[in-house]
């Protein structure tokens, strides 16, 4: 479904300005017993090492850059206090933003390796955004930002199916790609909510957003053949949760009802159910769903469990495959670090930003099932 036209506000956008910051914050936080907040910034200042001059952030140096993971590295920039970088990396998607909204899934050095445009790249930047906005309380930045957001968060809506689903990518040759990712629709819904209250902070409310929000939350919840069988992979079993689908009681028993499946005691969470391989951004996000209903000790046992792939300069690897314990892929990644500041913040609690990636501080959008096919038999389903 494509948005209704409507009257945007202008909005005063000034020039960027980057002052020189300190690489540290007071509001650094830890885990006792399993990282300390020196640690924390060790992490940071790994993932800064890796950024780009353009502000890319690559999933390690001379890497491939990819927006969605781009974004979860540059809010552990600012959990770092490193807010100077993580705007750079925010303008960085300013600069490279499609006047259709999206983004090509991969960059190079500065060069598109792959074209393809995916929603939930687009959508994870109004997470991102807010995720600065309330670690900096920078209004002129959200403002800076903002028209950014809205044509992303447009673009993913766009691609939204008459009966909820949001199709994973666009090829810019020859239109969408009609299949959809529990994975990625639920990211799609965590960020129309990020983008739900910038809409409202900046004074420019998105009917459109919220009735799309709602269409597709029913669909995750509902209609589990509308999507993509892979179940193989932990992220479709626990993104739900962590992105706010599923919460709450309900949110809990889903992930207790697969838990041995995934999680490996004392080594983290399995990327695939089927291997034997360890990851350590699946760990800390299963750590951030933990969190996100109530389940901290799990929580603080996933990030303490995964401390086996921290590297001497604060960086991850990305693996283990542990019936022959060798890291794999041999690379330190970003966004694993970042993952980690991510689960560190939540848990520690202390900041507005700790539960913006989870939504905790966002009201719970409505459940829309106009237009889905079925509409009275799920009418019967969620008495």
């Amino acid at each position: 479904m494509s948005p209704p036209e409507r009257s945007v506000p202008e909005l005063a956008v000034p020039d960027l300005v980057v002052p020189d910051l300190p690489g540290s914050d007071p509001g650094v936080p830890d885990l006792p017993g399993v990282l300390t907040a020196d640690d924390v910034l060790a992490t940071a200042a790994s993932i800064a090492a890796a950024q780009e001059p353009s502000g890319a952030i690559p999933w390690f140096p001379g890497g491939e850059t990819d927006p969605w993971d781009h974004v979860e590295a540059a809010m552990a920039l600012d959990v770092g206090g490193r807010h100077r970088e993580a705007r750079l990396a925010y303008e960085w998607l300013r600069d490279t933003q499609h006047p259709g909204g999206g983004w090509a899934s991969r960059y190079r050095l500065g060069a598109v390796t792959s074209p393809i445009e995916e929603t939930h790249h687009s959508a994870y930047v109004a997470v991102g955004v807010r995720h600065h906005w309330l670690s900096t309380g920078d209004d002129a930045f959200l403002a800076r930002m903002w028209p950014t957001v809205r044509r992303a968060l447009d673009f993913a809506v766009a691609q939204q199916a008459p009966s909820g689903q949001v199709w994973w990518a666009v090829d810019p040759h020859g239109g969408a790609d009609e299949q959809a990712l529990v994975t990625g629709g639920s990211s799609v819904y965590q960020g129309l909510r990020a983008g739900i209250a910038l809409a409202e902070q900046v004074g420019a409310p998105q009917p459109a957003w919220e009735l799309a929000a709602g269409h597709l939350a029913h669909a995750l919840r509902r209609h589990p053949d509308a999507f993509a069988d892979k179940r193989r992979f932990s992220m479709d079993w626990y993104y739900p949760v962590l992105a706010g689908v599923v919460g709450g009681p309900s949110g809990h028993r889903h992930l207790r009802e697969r838990w041995d499946e995934f999680v490996v005691a004392g080594l983290g969470a399995r990327c695939v159910s089927d291997r034997p391989w360890v990851t350590g951004a699946e760990t800390c996000e299963l750590a951030l769903a933990s969190h996100a209903v109530g389940d901290d000790a799990a929580a603080a046992e996933l990030v303490a469990a995964m401390q086996h792939l921290r590297h001497d300069d604060g960086s991850y690897w990305t693996g283990l495959v542990f019936t022959d314990g060798k890291r794999w892929p041999v690379e330190c990644s970003t966004w694993t670090g970042a993952a980690v500041v991510l689960a560190v913040d939540a848990l520690h609690g202390a900041h507005p930003r700790s539960r913006a990636l989870s939504g905790l501080d966002l009201p719970a959008t409505a459940e829309f099932s106009a237009g889905c096919p079925e509409t009275a038999a799920c009418a019967v389903a969620g008495t």
